[in-house]
């Protein structure tokens, strides 16, 4: 690999050191997975060892780790826990040796469908976005790590123009905000960003500064990446494969006002200009590379990472390259600590393919690096011992 090398002296003269981490991969269960998997990443070389089984517990579609690096939870995206119609959230601790996690308890998650679970900075509470139910919740984390029962759980209601996709609301995201004093829920079926005030010490959420943040009607937003500066939030959207760009204001926990309610200040394709956009494709994952410098977004159907350079004044993006995810649908990626590699996950194809960043201008290469993982849609990493 000739770029290795190189890429390698720029990052070394960044000081970047040399560790190995556990990577989990959530799933959807089936023939092909059992539940959480885990594999050995090194972040020198980029090499992703053969995954093992984890965790045994059915769809665990999205995971969040604990700020302590101890604990790990992950939904159950189902609709039927402990006898009520309500999807899962699971709580597991690490053994950092060896990568297998120890259940520690599980909690319903508020609603139907829950697709997407997040950690406060604090570790005091979980955040859980219920996308079948258009619904979210925060439940208490105790000191074991354990979950208690949800605090809080806040219905949204409404609609908006497609009658198929969003004759209701349907949470996807939410996220605290850098300072955590403030979360952020996407809803695709509202095409809207709500705003709530967050307590993580008792679980709750309260509604925030009103209006909501709209997109564009009919974009489907799904998940959003806050850049490293706190000034800028990168909404991905679904429906309409774009990225929309609004400035943060983090006095009051919502966008900033220009020229009228929430203007975006921007709103880029994801795909190539000249690519014919029909109901079988949409995005997926967002995220800011750790330097600032770039933003990912993933294309389902079109099955490519988009890469796009931003500008360090106006938050704005260009596009720079659309690269193959080597897979079929890549329903999540992950760009791994040390900033060097992006790890795609092809729900569709099985697989998990490792790509090397490049420094300077944040595009992809595939390494060659492969794995198999059934029906593979979540990663994250943590530090091995």
């Amino acid at each position: 690999m000739k770029f290795l090398c190189p890429l390698l002296a720029v990052f070394c003269a960044l000081g970047v050191s040399a560790t190995e981490h556990l990577v989990y991969f959530g799933t959807y269960t089936g023939a092909k997975s059992q539940g959480i998997y885990v594999s050995r990443f090194d972040s020198v070389t980029g090499k992703l060892a053969a995954p093992e089984l984890a965790a045994e517990t059915k769809n665990p579609s999205f995971l969040a780790v604990h700020p302590t690096k101890k604990f790990l939870y992950a939904v159950g995206e189902v609709n039927d826990t402990q006898g009520q119609r309500a999807g899962a959230v699971n709580a597991y601790e690490f053994d950092a040796k060896s990568g297998k996690l120890t259940a520690l308890n599980q909690q319903t998650s508020g609603g139907t469908g829950p697709c997407h679970v997040a950690v406060d900075a604090t570790g005091q509470c979980v955040l859980v976005a219920n996308y079948g139910s258009g619904s979210i919740a925060a439940l208490p984390i105790k000191i074991d790590g354990s979950l208690g029962v949800a605090a809080t759980t806040i219905q949204h209601a409404g609609a908006s123009i497609n009658l198929k996709r969003q004759a209701g609301p349907h949470a996807h995201f939410i996220t605290p905000s850098p300072d955590k004093r403030f979360a952020l829920a996407c809803d695709l079926g509202l095409d809207k960003v709500l705003f709530y005030k967050l307590d993580p010490a008792n679980a709750r959420l309260t509604i925030n500064n009103r209006p909501d943040a709209v997109v564009p009607p009919g974009s489907g937003p799904r998940h959003l990446a806050f850049h490293p500066n706190g000034k800028f939030v990168y909404v991905i959207n679904e429906m309409a494969l774009t990225i929309t760009v609004f400035r943060y204001d983090a006095a009051r926990g919502t966008f900033r006002k220009e020229r009228g309610a929430f203007p975006e200040l921007q709103n880029v394709s994801t795909v190539p200009a000249d690519y014919a956009i029909t109901e079988k494709d949409s995005t997926a994952e967002v995220a800011v590379h750790p330097t600032g410098k770039f933003v990912y977004g993933s294309n389902r159907g079109h099955d490519s990472i988009a890469v796009f350079s931003v500008d360090a004044e106006t938050g704005k993006l260009t596009l720079v390259q659309n690269e193959s995810t080597q897979g079929r649908t890549p329903r999540h990626f992950a760009i791994d600590p040390s900033g060097r590699w992006l790890l795609a996950e092809n729900q569709n194809s099985d697989s998990v393919v490792v790509f090397a960043i490049d420094a300077v201008t944040g595009r992809l290469t595939p390494t060659g690096q492969t794995i198999t993982v059934g029906s593979p849609v979540c990663a994250v990493f943590v530090k091995a011992n």
